[in-house]
């Protein structure tokens, strides 16, 4: 049965202390009101990744990502920040592919499988993103989008490292623009994704594989998104900034 997670991704937002202050919010809320096994993953920018870490050291079903890592794994590669750097500072998970890397940092498929790849070797589970543009969508090509993504980006892991990955579908016509998928949108997609992981490596992974939803969720659409059978969380972005906001998404799909 496939995990249920609820991301945070913070994008380049909050100076030092409102990340702090944000993180001591959220596990004050989880241990007061959240029971379960539910998890949290939040993904703060580089500069707060140990800060935020170790708020979250200790705390159940609570664990720190980074939103980025490189292919390699040290060298002359200025900016660069590797999987094992991650890993040593407190990360159990990193997001790879999300859209704003692929549309600003023009990161292909082929890329994002090295990445992916550079992950693992630092036991770093990969969030995988995948999703289509609004002219896909528009020309009904988005399936096919979805499947090379899947095709290219990670299908070239066997079944045993697959199963350390997270996919996260997030249409790139609803990220930050306040339009949603429609719960019913979201769950043809997301039975689509399971299909195909089906296809490749057979259903008892596909049943165990978490999909997540990205994509203006909040805490309004939340409950009926996470109603759907294939949605088994979210990839939430600035709902994930207030931490109100953020505790009542994880509740709805708790």
């Amino acid at each position: 049965m496939a995990r249920k997670i609820i991301a945070g991704n913070w994008k380049m937002n909050l100076l030092r202390q409102e990340a702090l202050s944000l993180t001591a919010e959220i596990i004050g809320m989880l241990q007061d009101e959240i029971k379960g096994n539910v998890e949290i993953i939040l993904f703060p920018s580089y500069v707060h990744l140990t800060s935020v870490s170790q708020l979250c050291k200790g705390v159940q079903h609570l664990f720190t990502g980074a939103q980025d890592c490189s292919i390699h794994s040290s060298g002359a590669y200025t900016g660069e920040v590797s999987s094992g750097m991650l890993s040593d500072y407190g990360c159990s998970h990193v997001l790879i592919g999300h859209s704003e890397r692929r549309q600003y940092h023009h990161e292909t498929d082929a890329l994002l499988a090295e990445k992916i790849k550079a992950a693992l070797n630092a036991q770093l589970k990969p969030v995988y993103c995948i999703g289509e543009t609004l002219s896909e969508r528009e020309t009904e090509q988005h399936f096919e989008r979805l499947r090379l993504q899947l095709e290219t980006g990670i299908f070239h892991l066997d079944a045993q490292a697959f199963s350390q990955c997270v996919l996260a579908y997030e249409p790139v016509w609803a990220i930050g623009t306040g339009r949603t998928a429609s719960p019913a949108q979201a769950q043809e997609v997301h039975a689509f994704i399971r299909h195909e992981v089906e296809k490749r490596y057979g259903q008892a992974v596909a049943d165990d594989t978490s999909i997540l939803y990205g994509g203006s969720c909040n805490e309004q659409n939340a409950a009926e998104l996470f109603a759907q059978p294939d949605v088994d969380g979210g990839l939430i972005g600035g709902a994930s900034l207030k931490s109100r906001s953020f505790i009542n998404i994880v509740k709805a799909l708790h």
